[in-house]
């Protein structure tokens, strides 16, 4: 299978991931991408070497299973790894940083493969 359709099947999982795993519906968590100088309240790496680690399977704790955030605060997750991962409802591709600003409270239940439980519940609130 090439990069690009990993990519692709990634991207379709994460739609479906948000589609399904809103529990007040797909407006209930809202995020937007946040402007460049905002300062991440939360900030997370991805190590090189992490796609290795869970191959050889080394459980991996990058995130928390459980992260709580409140309206206007701002995640920031760089991924130094040469693949891509996916935390909840972001795919962050090798070599990439996303950064998100939350505008709506609500939770998202959606796979983490950076952590041991293979999830994550994001919850954010007023």
């Amino acid at each position: 299978m090439t990069l690009g359709a990993v990519r692709e099947i990634a991207a379709a999982a994460v739609i479906v991931l948000a589609i399904a795993g809103c529990s007040e519906g797909t407006g209930a968590f809202e995020q937007t991408e946040a402007a460049a100088e905002v300062i991440a309240e939360y900030d997370y790496t991805i190590p090189v070497g992490a796609g290795l680690a869970l191959d050889a399977g080394t459980p991996l704790e990058i995130l928390p299973d459980n992260f709580n955030a409140r309206v206007g605060q701002t995640i920031q997750i760089t991924n130094n790894d040469d693949r891509g991962h996916l935390v909840g409802p972001w795919f962050v591709g090798a070599g990439e940083t996303t950064r998100q600003t939350f505008k709506t409270p609500g939770e998202f239940i959606g796979q983490c493969t950076v952590h041991p439980s293979g999830q994550i519940i994001v919850t954010v609130s007023a």
